[in-house]
């Protein structure tokens, strides 16, 4: 695997191999990486000839409140990670190369509407950082095909917005969320949970289990439904950021025409945020 952290460097070696004919995979990520990203790799593996990771904790997509200085770094052990699977290129910049004039630049991608609601009515800043980002990163990069995971569904369908809109040469494609044992959705910040509260967060997988499970059998009061599912958290030591049941293509709330809905959550355990959500099909 070669790691370049230089745009200079890496991106004219991966012109010439599509050149050639290659195909370019791409999964950007913040490291820290888990099962979770690995799968993603695996997924674009299939669909790509050279496979590309970026590490890059992007601070133009945290909040003035946020745990930037905190978020896991472990480059050695992502880079062992990566070997093992065989990635072919690692590009690993600094935040003095990505925004050599600092995070207040003066060109920034933001993509409207999808990023209104859910994380980004407490985070309103936060997709334009990751908008940006990742758009500066197929500049350099120019990849065939990207993968992103599903666990941040939100996030998902913003980059494939900005794909759509912007008229981007690229397929994006979703990977499904993986699991702990306990069937926490795997996350980098899971590490900040004692064994208590991992237990304990345990339960969101569950609750949106029962209430997708509730919304099949026929219940379409999505109010009351929220206002249950809110209370239940509250029981259940969770500090909520929202539950919503959302129509699973805009994300505006779901109404009972809708026939694919996606139940989502955001809440705290502890310190962490946690983040899951469950995607129920109503078609049949």
């Amino acid at each position: 695997m070669k790691i370049i952290d230089s745009p200079i460097q890496i991106q004219p070696e991966l012109v010439a191999l599509k050149r050639q004919g290659k195909k370019i995979g791409l999964i950007p990520t913040m490291g820290n990486l888990h099962k979770g990203h690995t799968s993603l790799f695996e997924i674009a593996r299939k669909h790509c000839d050279i496979l590309v990771g970026s590490i890059f904790v992007n601070p133009m997509q945290f909040g003035a409140n946020e745990d930037l200085d905190k978020y896991p770094r472990t480059l050695q052990d992502d880079i062992e990670k990566l070997e093992a699977i065989n990635v072919d290129y690692l590009f690993t910049p600094t935040e003095k190369i990505i925004y050599p004039q600092g995070t207040q630049i003066n060109t920034s991608v933001e993509v409207n509407r999808l990023t209104k609601r859910l994380c980004g009515e407490s985070r309103p800043t936060h997709f334009k950082g990751v908008s940006t980002v990742v758009n500066i990163l197929f500049n350099i990069l120019q990849p065939d095909v990207v993968v992103f995971g599903k666990k941040d569904y939100q996030q998902y369908l913003v980059l494939c917005a900005m794909v759509k809109d912007l008229f981007l040469p690229i397929e994006v494609l979703g990977g499904e969320i993986v699991r702990e044992k306990n069937g926490l959705a795997m996350s980098s910040r899971n590490k900040f949970l004692t064994s208590s509260e991992k237990e304990k967060a345990s339960e969101l997988r569950k609750i949106l289990l029962f209430y997708a499970e509730k919304i099949k059998q026929g219940d379409r009061r999505y109010g009351a439904i929220r206002l249950e599912a809110i209370e239940t958290l509250n029981s259940k030591s969770f500090n909520i950021d929202y539950f919503e049941i959302c129509n699973i293509y805009d994300l505006e709330r779901a109404n009972i025409r809708d026939k694919k809905i996606l139940i989502a959550v955001a809440a705290w355990m502890g310190k962490p945020r946690l983040l899951d959500n469950i995607e129920v099909n109503l078609s049949s």
